[in-house]
């Protein structure tokens, strides 16, 4: 009997937590409508259908990329969808980029309510094929650009109340074999990313960082391949275009959105993503044979041009492009990828 009424107590407490948790979350809801939204590396994949959605909201956006001829098209693609928007030239190298980028912002609307850090670069390879440039390109596009862009942006920020998102990986959880620069400098961004909410959240701005696992976005043709390149992108690609491992780009871009309005501290999208974050933190040597396991089926550095990488676009093959890769192909077209 004691145990029956322990059991019901036991229960009651978690329903009623699990209650509160989803109230508290209503009202940290966040109305997008006439929000001013800034998304780098927004001109196509994942930030431009982040920007879309946010748009589907009210919102007024900015993009950036380094790509002219990409955010002329991007903005072509907002316009036709009633969504008003402005584009911004820059690549982040520094601080007064991402000074110039917030400027820019606030000239046009006179305000800025959203920060999406979004803008990122693949390069996929053998350790032993990574050359130090390629540690440091990830590090400036998924740390450094962030961090640029949090600091200027913040006392507007402060102002408004606003929220922030910074797009990391289930790889900046998780390491993930052949992409040894993307995941150390995911796992910086994640780090700066949950530090910064803890100590933000008392100024009523809300930090969220987000995990994806892999989402048909399009922008596996424009990462980087070194070593077998050909080998390399096949077998990304093809993981990357499966519907029972990745995602279709449009829902991860839905969750993000919703987990930025709600002021959600993380959202980790994919059921294998998810999987992966909890092996690592229940788990951590039976996941890390697994990807021991992984890697022995990955092609091998032997015979590899250390200095030189090939884009997906160069790396074709009998396996990609083909029917296994057609969703990513889709994807590519509809979200600005393509060449």
């Amino acid at each position: 009997m004691k145990r029956n009424v322990t059991a019901i107590i036991a229960g009651s407490v978690v329903l009623g937590a699990a209650l509160m948790s989803r109230a508290l979350r209503r009202a940290r809801a966040l109305d997008f409508n006439g929000r001013v939204a800034l998304v780098t590396g927004g001109s196509r994949g994942l930030g431009l259908l982040i920007a879309r959605e946010l748009g589907r909201h009210g919102a007024k956006v900015v993009i950036a990329a380094r790509d002219e001829d990409e955010l002329s098209r991007a903005k072509r693609d907002l316009l036709e969808r009633g969504i008003e928007v402005t584009i911004v030239v820059t690549d982040l190298a520094t601080p007064a980029d991402a000074e110039h980028v917030v400027q820019a912002c606030v000239s046009a609307y006179g305000r800025l309510d959203l920060l999406i850090n979004n803008a990122g670069v693949i390069t996929v390879g053998p350790f032993d094929t990574m050359s130090y440039a390629d540690f440091d390109d990830a590090m400036a596009v998924h740390f450094r650009a962030p961090l640029y862009m949090l600091r200027a942006a913040l006392p507007h920020l402060r102002t408004a109340g606003g929220r922030v998102a910074n797009i990391s990986s289930i790889g900046g959880k998780v390491g993930v074999p052949h992409l040894s620069a993307y995941c150390a400098s995911k796992f910086a961004l994640t780090g700066l990313s949950q530090a910064v909410r803890a100590e933000l959240a008392r100024e009523n701005i809300l930090v969220t960082t987000v995990c994806p696992g892999l989402m048909r976005t399009g922008s596996v043709f424009n990462a980087w391949f070194k070593g077998r390149h050909r080998q390399e992108f096949a077998w990304f690609a093809v993981a990357g275009s499966l519907p029972f491992v990745s995602i279709d780009a449009n829902r991860a871009a839905r969750r993000i959105v919703d987990a930025v309005q709600h002021g959600d501290a993380e959202v980790v999208i994919t059921w294998s993503a998810k999987l992966a974050a909890a092996s690592a933190a229940l788990a951590p040597a039976m996941l890390a044979k697994a990807a021991a396991i992984a890697n022995r089926l990955l092609p091998s550095s032997a015979d590899h041009d250390e200095t030189r990488g090939f884009s997906g676009w160069q790396s074709s093959s009998a396996w990609a492009p083909s029917r296994l890769t057609q969703l990513s192909e889709r994807a590519a077209t509809r979200n600005n990828e393509l060449p």
